[in-house]
């Protein structure tokens, strides 16, 4: 698709969402499945263009995948023992979640695996994995000082080691790849975080039962086995729920229940945002599922104000800022956000993207920082032709603006199958 137009939405958005299940545990999920022995039951995994990377990664190291349909599959894993070397390079495509989780689960393999992944994948820096998988002894080369894509995992020729690794920026990324080989190593691997990062690894590897000793700011495992719990229940992506989250927080006469969402603490910045905005958000039936806290959510449209956030608030939001953004340049007054630099290494530079694209819809109304933006609220945003940069969550926070504003007309829609590969027409589906 060149270009999708989004037309103002006139009489607000209304009904339920069953929010698709999180990227996130989806990928993590089938890798730790696959690295268990016996089967595993996937319950609502996302099935979008990122979580199938992983899955196809994963069948060709020798698990076996049963895919029913509806986001329900069954994974037969073969144990970490006994993984097999691809026949050909693994494309981790866009997903930097694959590409790091794999980096650290394979380093302590005795085969040789190379990845390689889009034009955007390729530009992200790996160093910040590669280093600490260095420490424990793993072989690895690459492009630009071995930075860079493709990347090979030269054969292990002794067991890694396990180290204590002071995470200079917080990441779950980078935590969950050293976990993963850690429970592979000898000794014990210690993580230290300077602020937490989302724990799905941490809660997931309770159910596939390796012990974890969990202390404030880090994480330590040793060497185990994982075993295949008979069924894992994906929630919903917070992430995804934040565009609907905005959208009926901004459109009047907007009144939605998000269904099954995740609400795991280290993931719930969005909420902690919106109310400080002024947001109607109420959650209802909580509960724990697949050992994570689930809860439908229901917003109403209600003024929002300006808010200023910065780094303790970026590793519990970091995927959720771009639709931020959309909801502040329709508060009151000014919000500043601070400490993201870590969102010039996304998908795309983040911050320059809004600066640029939302700037379209309310000239001078976002100035860039290095670390951040500062967006001066409007009372209404005009129409605009925009790019996505080919990052899904600035088409879908764009999608919002104008939804929230007079249209707009994004072009690159279609990266939105990275994620939400529904959103579009869900986004239709809700107009009254």
């Amino acid at each position: 698709m060149q270009a999708k137009r989004i037309e103002r939405v006139t009489r607000g958005l209304t009904g339920e969402v069953v929010i698709p299940g999180d990227k996130s545990i989806s990928h993590r999920s089938v890798i730790l499945a696959g690295l268990a022995e016996g089967p595993t039951e996937i319950v609502h995994w996302l099935e979008a263009a990122d979580c199938l990377s992983t899955l196809e990664g994963m069948k060709r190291l020798g698990a076996g995948i049963t895919y029913q349909g509806e986001g329900m599959l069954t994974v037969h894993g073969v144990g970490w023992n006994n993984l097999r070397e691809p026949e050909s390079v693994l494309d981790a495509g866009n997903s930097g979640t694959m590409l790091r989780l794999l980096l650290g689960a394979l380093a302590p393999q005795p085969f040789l695996t190379t990845f390689m992944g889009d034009a955007s994948l390729s530009r992200r820096p790996m160093g910040r994995v590669i280093q600490p998988l260095t420490q424990m002894g793993a072989k690895i080369v690459g492009r630009k000082g071995n930075t860079l894509l493709p990347i090979t995992l030269l054969p292990a020729k002794k067991s890694l080691r396990g180290i204590r690794y002071e995470m200079p920026v917080a990441s779950a990324q980078v935590k969950s790849a050293l976990l993963l080989a850690g429970i592979q190593a000898e000794g014990e691997t210690t993580v230290v975080e300077p602020l937490m990062s989302r724990d799905h690894t941490e809660r997931l590897l309770d159910i596939f039962g390796v012990p974890i000793k969990r202390t404030r700011g880090q994480v330590t495992v040793q060497r185990a086995s994982l075993h295949a719990p008979e069924r894992i229940e994906v929630p919903g992506d917070i992430s995804s729920a934040a565009y609907w989250l905005v959208a009926a927080a901004l459109i009047p006469g907007s009144d939605l229940l998000l269904k099954n969402v995740g609400i795991n603490p280290t993931r719930t910045g969005i909420l902690d945002v919106m109310k400080a905005m002024g947001a109607d958000i109420t959650l209802l039936a909580e509960h724990i599922s697949g050992n994570e806290p689930v809860a439908d959510i229901r917003v109403k449209a209600a003024p929002l104000r300006g808010v200023s956030f910065g780094a303790s608030l970026i590793p519990r939001l970091i995927d959720e800022i771009p639709v931020i953004v959309a909801a502040a340049l329709l508060a009151e007054g000014e919000t500043i956000i601070t400490g993201a630099g870590e969102l010039r290494v996304k998908e795309t530079d983040r911050l320059q993207a809004m600066a640029e694209e939302y700037n379209k819809l309310a000239p001078g109304s976002l100035t860039e920082r290095s670390d951040g933006l500062v967006i001066h609220g409007q009372s209404a945003l005009r129409f605009a032709a925009v790019s996505s940069r080919a990052d899904h969550r600035i088409a879908m926070a764009l999608a919002v603006a104008g939804a929230a504003g007079d249209g707009v007309e994004i072009r690159d829609p279609d990266c939105v199958d990275i994620s939400y590969p529904n959103f579009y027409q869900t986004l239709e589906a809700l107009r009254k």
